[in-house]
């Protein structure tokens, strides 16, 4: 792994960042974009992802560092469950599902496995 001098060198918060300009392009097209509720939920979550990883990284002690890490990855397991409501109740296609599921997933990995190698490179 490379030195991380800043949050954008933070692979999991570049791909965060692809994941809400997903979110954000979802949610501008009918019919969710109708649904003023779930759309502002999945967009909050969706930004809650990045904004945990680069707060996190700025508080400069790895403890916390990790925390807010963990929170990023509650923030994107919560898209998650809200495309499904989205999908369920057919606000968005298939295929829209599956590409933002699939961009979730990624981040959540990506998450999982910054947070093991900090925890491993405490010890």
């Amino acid at each position: 792994m490379g030195k991380i001098e800043r949050f954008e060198d933070i692979e999991a918060w570049r791909e965060a960042r692809v994941l809400v300009c997903l979110i954000y392009s979802l949610t501008r097209t009918p019919p969710l974009a109708a649904d003023r509720n779930l759309r502002d939920q999945l967009q909050r979550a969706g930004v809650s992802v990045m904004a945990n990883i680069a707060e996190g990284f700025e508080r400069g002690s790895n403890r916390q560092f990790v925390q807010y890490l963990l929170q990023a990855r509650g923030s994107a397991g919560e898209v998650r469950s809200l495309l499904y409501v989205a999908h369920d109740l057919d606000l968005i296609g298939e295929e829209e599902f599956q590409g933002a599921m699939e961009r979730a997933a990624l981040v959540i990995r990506l998450l999982s496995g910054f947070v093991r190698y900090l925890r491993q490179s405490a010890t």
